[in-house]
C-alpha cells in the first residue's frame, strides 16, 4: 500500500468540501466501476471447442478454440477470416467475433457473458469479400433442427433462473396429425410435471406456433420452453397445461383447428373447450394466432401475438365476439430493431381502433427480434392465462409501442441515437455492389470489438441498429475487407482516421461520467505547445484541462496530472477517444475529485523520463498555475503510457506522488532507489483488464515485482474488458478521487 504522507496545507473552504465529498465518493465509485460480476456455475455447453477461461479473475469469460485443420475440413478452405458469429452483441444482437492465430489452433475469447442462452456457429472466407461458410464442431450432436449448424451454450446465474434446468419437471414428445400420408406433420408436446392421463379434470392446453423459416422445435431447442414452463409450473406461477408445439408451416390458422386441435384432443387428457384453450405464436405463426381467434372467437380464451402483425380487417361484431369469448389477448415485440416493431405498432392501433379489448405488453427495451425477447413473451404470457391475473399492464420497464421514424438520409450527423440509446448506422449506396460490410465497435461484452452485419435496404443503401448500454464508443466500417469512417459523423479521431465515437445515454458509471455536463459546468480544454527532445528543436502540443473556475493568478497553485496514452496513439486520444474531458467535467462537478489541471502530452518516440521532466513540465509550469511541488503531481497513462509512468518513477522518485498505472508492465530495475520510491510517492495504484487485455499477465509480473522489491503499491480490482478504453476510463475514473487528497486508501 501506499505510504502515509502529510497533506500540503489546503484552501480552508474548497479543500475541506471536496475532501469530504472525494472520501465519501471513492468507495461508491471503486465498488461501481471496479466490482468483479457475479461468479456463475460453468456454462452447459456439448461443444468442447468453448471452454471458461481458466483462472481468470472474472467469471463467465469464455475462449472458443477451432484447430485450423477442423476449419478445412469443414468447408474446404485453408485460410482466410474465421469468426464466431452467435448472439453476443448489444440487446443479444447476432454479431461476428474474428478470431486470432494461436499456433495452429483459432481462438476469440468473450465475456464475461450475461446469463441467459446463448447459440452460435462458426464461420469462414475465403477472404473479407467473400459469402461465409458456417459451420460447427463435427464432433457435437445437431442441436437445431433448422439450422444445423448453430450449436448452444447456457450460461446459468442471477436472473437466469427461470430459464434454468429443474428437478421433476415435465415430459416432451412428439405427435404426428394431418390426413393422408402426404400430408403428416408433427408437433411437439410438453406435458407438465405430475401430468396425469386419468385425472378427469381435464388440462387446458397451449398451442404455440413458430414464424416463417423456423421450426416447431426451436421453442424447445432455442426457446427453452421445457425450462420455463417447469419453473413456472413448480413454482406455482402458472396453472399445469399441456404445451403443444405445432408445426405453422403453412400459412393461415387452418392447419390448427382442423387438425392440430382434434390429434392433441385423442391423444392427450386436454379439454376441448376453447375456454380452457390459447394460442400464440412468432411472426407469422403469430398473425395465425390472430386469425384463428379472429375467424372463431370461440376456439380461443387466450392469444399471444409475439413480434406479428395483422393486416386484415376486423369488424365491430368480430371485435364484440374476441371480447365476450377471451380471456388474454396481449401483444408483445422487442425494441425497435425487432424487424416486426412497425408490424406490431400498427397492430395495436388496428385492435384499438377496432375496438378489441387487448393488453400491451410493451416494446423489450433490451432486446429485439431474437428468441431471447420470445423466451421472456412465453414466460410473461403462460403465467397470465387459464388463471386470474390482477396486473394487465406491460412488463417493468417496458415502453409503449410508438411508431419510430429515423431522419431522411444525409439530413442530420450519423449515427442516428434515440431517446432509449437505439443507435442507428447507415452507408449510402456508393457500396450498393458491396458483399459484407460490418459496424466493427467496442459493442461486445466488456468492450470487446465483434463486428455486426448492415442490412442492405431496398435502394441499395445500408442499415445496421443496436440497442446499446449508456456509454461511449468508437466504430468503423468495414467494406469487404477495407476500412471506412463514418463520412457523416463529424467526429475525428487523429490516430486513427477510419475512427468515429458517439455517446450514448444510460444508467450505467460509464454513462453518467462520459455524458455532457451544462456548458456553464464544463472545464476548458486548451492546447498547449512545447519543445520537444525529438530532434531538431521538435514542437509538439498537449492537451490541456482547466476546471470550470480556474484562475490563472489564484495565490494557492493547482495540483497538476499528467496523463499519457498508449502505442500506437497519441496525445489527442485521450480527449477524442477516452472522453476525458466529460470523465473530469462530471467528477468535478459532483465535488468528487480535487481542483486540478490535467495536461496530456505526447510520449512517442522519446526518452520518456527525460521528456516529462525537461520538456512537458516546465512547459506547463510556465504556462499555467499549477504547481512544482512533487506531493502536488500526479503522473498516469495506459499500456505504453504505464511504461512510461513507472520509468519516470524508477528513475525521478519524489517528483511525482501520485502514479497510475493501467493495462501494465515492466519491474523495478536493479539500482531503483525503493526507500526514496516509497518516501515520495502517496499513492501508486495499478490497473488490468482481465486475461483478455494482453498485457494481463505482465501486470501480474509487475505486481510480483513490486512485492519482491517492497515498493508500496495498491492492485486495484481486476476490471472486466480487454485492452480497450472501457477498461481504462473506468480505471481513470476510479484513480481521479484518490488524487491529492488525506484518504488515498483502496
Amino acid at each position: 500500500m501506499a505510504m502515509e504522507s502529510q497533506a500540503r496545507p489546503a484552501h480552508p473552504i474548497r479543500r475541506g468540501r471536496r475532501a469530504v465529498a472525494t472520501a465519501a465518493a471513492t468507495a461508491v465509485v471503486t465498488a461501481a466501476v471496479l466490482a468483479a460480476p457475479h461468479a456463475a456455475a460453468q456454462a452447459v455447453s456439448a461443444d468442447p471447442w468453448v471452454s471458461e477461461v481458466a483462472d481468470n479473475p472474472i467469471s463467465d469469460v469464455y475462449r472458443f478454440t477451432v484447430p485450423r485443420a477442423a476449419v478445412t475440413e469443414a468447408t474446404g478452405i485453408g485460410s482466410g477470416p474465421v469468426a464466431v458469429q452467435g448472439n453476443f452483441g448489444p440487446g443479444k444482437a447476432w454479431t461476428d467475433l474474428n478470431m486470432g492465430t494461436s499456433g495452429s489452433d483459432l481462438t476469440a475469447t468473450l465475456g464475461p457473458l450475461e446469463p441467459g442462452l446463448y447459440y452460435y456457429q462458426y464461420a469462414a472466407r475465403p477472404a473479407a469479400d467473400q459469402d461465409a461458410v458456417a459451420f460447427r464442431n463435427p464432433a457435437v450432436p445437431q442441436e437445431v433442427t433448422s439450422k444445423p449448424t448453430y450449436s448452444t451454450m447456457f450460461v446459468p446465474g442471477p436472473g437466469a433462473e427461470w430459464l434454468d434446468d429443474v428437478d421433476g419437471g415435465g415430459e416432451l414428445e412428439t405427435i404426428e396429425y394431418g390426413k393422408g400420408p402426404k400430408h403428416k406433420k408433427e408437433a411437439l408436446v410438453w406435458t407438465p410435471p405430475g401430468y396425469d392421463a386419468d385425472r378427469a379434470d381435464e388440462y387446458p392446453v397451449l398451442y404455440l406456433l413458430q414464424d416463417e423459416g423456423q421450426s416447431y422445435r426451436e421453442w424447445v431447442e432455442l426457446g427453452r420452453l421445457g425450462q420455463i414452463m417447469d419453473n413456472l409450473t413448480l413454482d406455482g406461477d402458472a396453472e399445469p397445461m399441456v404445451v403443444v408445439m405445432g408445426d405453422a408451416g403453412t400459412p393461415g390458422p387452418a392447419g390448427v383447428t382442423k387438425e392440430l386441435l382434434p390429434a392433441v384432443e385423442r391423444a392427450f387428457n386436454v379439454s376441448d373447450k376453447g375456454s380452457d384453450r390459447a394460442i400464440a405464436g412468432i411472426g407469422r405463426g403469430g398473425e395465425a394466432a390472430l386469425s384463428a381467434v379472429v375467424d372463431k372467437p370461440r376456439e380461443f380464451a387466450g392469444v399471444g401475438s409475439f413480434s406479428a402483425g395483422y393486416d386484415k380487417p376486423i369488424s365491430r361484431g368480430k371485435a364484440t365476439q374476441i371480447n365476450h369469448s377471451t380471456d388474454v389477448v396481449r401483444v408483445y415485440a422487442g425494441n425497435v430493431t425487432d424487424p416486426a416493431y412497425d408490424d406490431t405498432v400498427a397492430l395495436a392501433d388496428r385492435l384499438t381502433k377496432a375496438g378489441v379489448r387487448f393488453q400491451s405488453d410493451g416494446s423489450d427495451p433490451e432486446t429485439g427480434g431474437t428468441w431471447d425477447t420470445w423466451q421472456k413473451n412465453l414466460h410473461d404470457f403462460a403465467g397470465r392465462i387459464f388463471q386470474d391475473v390482477d396486473d394487465e399492464g406491460p412488463s417493468e420497464g417496458h415502453l409503449p409501442f410508438v411508431k419510430h421514424e429515423l431522419p431522411p438520409a444525409g439530413t442530420t450527423p450519423t449515427p442516428w441515437i434515440d431517446e432509449n440509446s437505439v443507435v442507428t448506422f447507415e452507408l449510402g449506396t456508393e457500396f450498393a455492389d458491396a458483399n459484407n460490410i460490418t459496424v466493427w465497435g467496442n459493442f461486445g461484452p466488456a468492450g470487446s470489438w465483434p463486428r455486426t452485419h448492415m442490412v442492405q435496404q431496398a435502394d441499395g443503401s445500408w442499415r445496421l441498429s443496436l440497442a446499446v448500454e449508456g456509454g461511449s464508443y468508437y466504430y468503423k466500417f468495414v467494406v469487404d475487407g477495407v476500412d471506412h469512417k463514418d463520412a457523416g459523423n463529424p467526429t475525428k479521431v487523429l490516430s486513427e482516421p477510419t475512427w468515429s465515437t458517439f455517446t450514448a445515454d444510460g444508467d450505467t458509471v460509464r454513462a453518467q461520467y462520459t455524458a455532457e455536463v451544462p456548458p456553464e459546468a464544463r472545464g476548458e480544454v486548451s492546447v498547449m505547445s512545447y519543445t520537444s527532445t525529438a530532434g531538431g528543436g521538435t514542437q509538439r502540443s498537449a492537451y490541456v484541462w482547466t476546471p470550470p473556475d480556474y484562475d490563472a493568478d489564484r495565490a494557492e497553485e493547482y495540483p497538476v496530472f499528467y496523463l499519457q496514452h498508449g502505442g500506437g496513439q497519441t496525445w489527442t486520444d485521450w480527449v477524442e477517444v477516452g472522453y476525458v474531458q466529460r470523465i473530469l467535467d462530471n467528477h468535478y462537478l459532483r465535488g468528487t475529485m480535487e481542483p486540478m489541471v490535467v495536461v496530456m502530452a505526447n510520449g512517442n518516440g522519446v526518452d520518456f523520463p527525460t521528456e516529462i521532466t525537461t520538456r512537458i513540465v516546465p512547459a506547463a509550469e510556465e504556462q499555467f498555475n499549477i504547481s512544482s511541488e512533487g506531493d502536488q503531481r500526479a503522473l498516469a497513462g495506459l499500456s505504453m503510457g504505464s511504461g512510461h509512468t513507472l520509468s519516470t518513477l524508477w528513475a525521478h522518485p519524489g517528483e511525482f506522488g501520485y502514479i497510475g498505472a493501467m493495462s501494465a508492465f515492466g519491474a523495478p530495475p536493479a539500482t531503483a532507489d525503493v526507500n526514496a520510491i516509497n518516501e515520495g510517492t502517496k499513492l501508486l495504484r495499478v490497473y488490468s483488464g482481465d486475461q483478455q487485455d494482453f498485457t494481463y499477465g505482465a501486470t501480474l509480473q509487475l505486481i510480483a515485482a513490486m512485492e519482491s522489491r517492497g515498493v508500496n503499491h495498491e492492485f486495484a480490482p481486476i476490471v472486466p474488458g480487454p485492452h480497450s478504453w472501457d477498461v481504462w476510463q473506468k480505471s481513470l475514473i476510479d484513480f481521479l478521487p484518490r488524487l491529492f487528497t488525506e484518504d488515498t486508501g483502496a
